[in-house]
């Protein structure tokens, strides 16, 4: 019997990774044509909505089928919110999904062999996403965004938190708020597994169900000194991680 729970279980998982592959490159047929077709701010309009209803029906899937329980609604109020710098800790490959399922304006800055790649590029230079490879020409893009009203998803360790709960902060977020004057918003990830957080093998199967919760943190001005800030921003999320209890 047990062998037969570890079975199901091991099952699960793949048949959710090849889901989210098949999704993937069923949206990157639809977008490559309509990159081409479609003027950039509506291709902009439309690639993120796509992502939108993709990876929200996609942590439907993940519910339904028992892999995770996903508590993230209270992202739903930043919807009318305007342009904001949104900062998120970043656990684990699952964390910009969550936040893109319920918020459908957001622009990204994702790492340029993503942009290049045939599974996530076509969707993602559909949606205006930016290419961290640009340098000055990245924050530049990225403050024009900000101010034509989109929200900008920043992970501030740069890279899956390492150690966990949570790594060292990059100056990335604060500098972008320094630059752009714009607040930045904290959200705070809390989940009881380290799946596909660094180092975590894509078919190691974890305990199932896996619980996450998204909560809104306080939200800070635009800093006058972005190194200074950077200190207080990790500080500040430091002491607000609480991880669930449970789970692998």
């Amino acid at each position: 019997m047990q062998f037969l729970r570890h079975l199901y279980s091991a099952a699960r998982l793949r048949f959710a990774l090849v889901m989210l592959g098949v999704g993937c490159l069923l949206w990157t047929v639809l977008a490559l044509p309509l990159g081409l077709v479609l003027p950039s701010r509506w291709g902009m309009w439309v690639g993120r909505w796509m992502a939108t209803l993709g990876f929200r029906a996609y942590i439907w899937l993940l519910d339904v089928i028992g892999l995770g329980r996903f508590d993230i609604a209270a992202l739903d109020t930043l919807r009318g919110a305007g342009p904001l710098i949104l900062a998120v800790n970043h656990p684990g490959l699952l964390d910009a999904l969550m936040v893109l399922s319920r918020l459908p304006n957001v622009t990204c800055i994702l790492k340029a062999s993503l942009m290049r790649s045939p599974l996530w590029g076509a969707g993602a230079r559909l949606a205006g996403y930016i290419r961290n490879d640009l340098f000055l020409g990245a924050v530049n893009l990225a403050v024009d965004e900000l101010h034509h009203g989109s929200q900008l998803l920043l992970f501030p360790e740069g890279t899956r938190s390492d150690p966990m709960p949570l790594g060292e902060f990059q100056i990335g977020a604060a500098y972008m708020s320094y630059r752009s004057g714009i607040p930045i918003q904290t959200i705070i990830i809390e989940q009881d597994s380290r799946f596909l957080g660094k180092g975590w093998p894509w078919l190691k199967r974890p305990d199932m169900p896996m619980h996450f919760r998204i909560r809104l943190g306080q939200r800070f001005d635009p800093p006058t000194n972005p190194k200074a800030f950077t200190l207080t921003l990790h500080d500040y999320f430091r002491s607000e991680i609480k991880p669930l209890s449970g789970g692998a």
